[in-house]
């Protein structure tokens, strides 16, 4: 008989996997913009994940019996111990050789498949596959679509108000400690200098070049506006995922009655916090500036996307990946700004394809090791 300690530390072990892979989605266009610094947007994260984790309690019960494998597997089945550290096993490392790699995946996609191959070594043919296919797959499937379709929509919809409310942008050019603004004009997405004349540039170590917004709006820089609306629907996308995320994990733990409710969500909290802490630099790398170039506006529109989706999802009990919908709005913006690097797109999106059948194998196997054992 596996203990409940297996049970609780397989679940943990997936929590931290999860933290490191997705706690700096939320952020990454922060970091990525230049908004704020990557130390200042990881601790952002962590206090805004944490806070939608606790909060998951009050909208998630629905995701809660999803994935705890009821109705997918027999009873019998979802309430054995070796299942359930075999599901939390397969799935947290897959999530982790992805962190790794810095490939940012689906902890959702992995539960799914964990499931599934710990479920075909338990029960075989008394899998539900309709369970799957009409609530899992679908939603998975669907979302990032959606995503890269608002996003890139919603970015164009602020971007023609910008326009038509008159605000201009201005290229902030900082070497060392000097800084010039050289005010450029915009022709449907393209830009160039209003002097044509381009500064003298010494290379350093210490330069860097950003793209403002002019002009003020009720007497406060639209440029600080913009920031903090950034910062704020940030931190928005990392409550919402909090929030969609806890659920899943959680229900691994109250399947096997390893914990009550208030117990398992602090733990998972406290295990995703400490794997985003400690392992999020390479997925904030990838999410930040691998996929596409942006810039304050083009972030906050991605975040607003991102958060508005998953949210609505969590509080549905719809099973979207917040990977899928922030990688979805953020190329979605990087197609239509032509800055999306298609390359890295591809592989991230193999990377998606191949975390089901690897979780179903990690979870597999792991369930066949623990019979040997």
């Amino acid at each position: 008989m596996i203990p409940i300690i297996a049970i609780f530390l397989a679940t943990c072990f997936l929590a931290y996997a999860n933290g490191a892979n997705d706690n700096f989605k939320g952020v990454a266009t922060l970091f990525g913009s230049g908004t704020i610094s990557y130390r200042k947007a990881l601790w952002w994260a962590t206090f805004t994940t944490v806070a939608g984790s606790l909060c998951s309690i009050f909208v998630a019960q629905l995701l809660i019996e999803r994935f705890s494998g009821k109705g997918l597997l027999p009873d019998e089945v979802v309430g054995a111990p070796e299942f359930m550290v075999a599901v939390a096993a397969g799935a947290g490392i897959t999530v982790i050789l992805a962190v790794a790699r810095g490939f940012p995946i689906s902890t959702t996609h992995a539960l799914t498949g964990a499931l599934l191959g710990a479920g075909l070594m338990a029960a075989g043919q008394a899998v539900n596959f309709n369970v799957l296919g009409g609530k899992v797959f679908l939603p998975l499937l669907v979302s990032p679509l959606i995503a890269l379709m608002l996003g890139g929509s919603l970015y164009c919809l602020f971007r023609r108000i910008r326009l038509l409310t008159g605000f201009t942008k201005e290229w902030c050019l900082c070497i060392g400690d000097e800084e010039k603004i050289l005010p450029i004009s915009e022709d449907g997405l393209s830009m160039s200098f209003a002097n044509p004349a381009a500064p003298a540039v010494a290379i350093g170590s210490t330069q860097n070049c950003s793209l403002r917004y002019r002009g003020k709006f009720l007497g406060i820089r639209l440029q600080n506006i913009v920031d903090s609306l950034h910062v704020a629907s940030g931190g928005l996308v990392c409550f919402a995922r909090g929030l969609n995320d806890t659920p899943k994990i959680v229900a691994l733990l109250l399947a096997a009655n390893a914990l009550n409710l208030e117990l398992s969500l602090l733990a998972v909290a406290a295990a995703m916090a400490a794997g985003g802490l400690i392992h999020a630099r390479r997925i904030a790398d990838t999410m930040g500036r691998r996929i596409t170039s942006m810039s304050h506006g083009q972030g906050f529109s991605a975040n607003l996307v991102t958060a508005f989706l998953v949210i609505f999802a969590s509080r549905w009990g719809v099973p979207v990946s917040t990977t899928h919908v922030s990688v979805g709005s953020l190329f979605g913006i990087g197609l239509l700004t032509g800055n999306g690097d298609k390359s890295v797109m591809s592989g991230i999106v193999l990377a998606w394809i191949l975390t089901l059948p690897a979780a179903a194998l990690f979870s597999g196997a792991c369930y066949w090791l623990i019979g040997v054992i």
